[in-house]
């Protein structure tokens, strides 16, 4: 499917800014999913940003510092206010690039930011948010921080990330928050036992990632960078997994769609409150996306997706089990 019509946008949450939806993720620009190009790069966010995208999510974490020094140079012929960043912080890496925890505590909070509005070349973010809970520091101290930097004008809103439903009413208390971002897709369903419903009742809204499921639904599936360590790419998990995306096939080729549109627009049907956040490394990929917009299921569609792939039918969990241990959103069901 092609299409050249703009984005739809969606609001995150109560008291968050206007995004459209979907949304992009920058990490693949970074080289997570292997070999990256710079100027493919900035094409890439050209492309987005052309179709009336406005939220870009990133960390400065990916690549190091990279990405977001990436996202400068493509911000440099636009308008700042019509873009909407979102950046993670807080997650630590050495020189080899192995993760080494997190670090949340307030006096890193404001650290994070300073090198952050540096490479994005701005003088605030839109969304701030902690890349995982830190074990260590309490997530109030930690939003308590962020909202001194709300105050004082350097950040617009406050996100989470990967938290579950008593961290999320524990920040909350604390100060608005806008969205959290957790995974979910039709392989990763969790979400809807408890952080789901919390979220919805406290008006905050959710930007999902991981809806190819790192391209295992509708995408090429390489195991390169990140995904070479995911159980779901490893041996009969991924003979598994490739087999239920293959059961989508037939319906997108009936709504002249891809599969990866197809998964999209599954995950934003789920609510207007939730908006998908899709990671892409070509510019065809961003087209891709943007016509995922124009698909829509009936009820009797919706429920023959749920036949096709019922809830729980994948193989594999979607991190390595000492990155699922560190998740807060996973605790109590491991």
């Amino acid at each position: 499917m092609t299409t050249t019509t703009r984005l739809g946008a969606r609001r995150l949450g109560r008291t968050g800014p206007l995004v459209s939806s979907p949304g992009l993720g920058c990490m693949g620009l970074s080289g997570a999913y292997g070999r990256s190009d710079d100027d493919e790069g900035v094409r890439v966010l050209h492309a987005y940003l052309d179709t009336g995208g406005t939220l870009l999510d990133t960390g400065d974490h990916y690549g190091s510092g990279h990405n977001e020094s990436l996202i400068r140079r493509a911000l440099e012929t636009r308008n700042r206010d019509e873009v909407v960043l979102s950046v993670k912080f807080g997650a630590m890496r050495g020189p080899d690039g192995r993760f080494g925890g997190v670090d949340a505590r307030p006096a890193a909070v404001r650290n994070f930011l300073t090198y952050s509005l540096q490479r994005l070349g701005t003088d605030h973010v839109d969304i701030y948010r902690p890349a995982r809970l830190d074990p260590a520091v309490p997530i109030e101290d930690t939003v308590g921080a962020i909202a001194e930097l709300v105050e004082q004008g350097h950040v617009r809103h406050i996100g989470l990330s990967e938290v579950g439903a008593e961290t999320i009413r524990r920040a909350a208390s604390i100060a608005p928050i806008c969205d959290v971002q957790l995974e979910y897709s039709l392989f990763s369903r969790d979400i809807e036992d408890e952080i789901l419903p919390v979220c919805r009742e406290l008006g905050i809204g959710v930007t999902a990632y991981g809806v190819l499921s790192r391209g295992l639904i509708g995408g090429s599936g390489t195991t390169e960078g990140v995904r070479a360590m995911s159980p779901r790419f490893q041996g009969a998990n991924r003979e598994h997994n490739d087999a239920l995306a293959a059961r989508l096939t037939e319906l997108a080729a009936a709504k002249d769609a891809s599969v990866a549109q197809l998964a999209i627009a599954w995950v934003a049907a789920r609510g207007e409150d939730i908006v998908p956040v899709v990671g892409s490394r070509r510019p065809g990929q961003v087209a891709t996306l943007a016509g995922s917009v124009h698909v829509s299921f009936s009820a009797a569609e919706l429920a023959h997706i749920e036949q096709l792939i019922p809830r729980g039918s994948a193989q594999g969990d979607r991190y390595p089990s000492h990155l699922m241990a560190d998740l807060d959103s996973e605790r109590g069901r491991r």
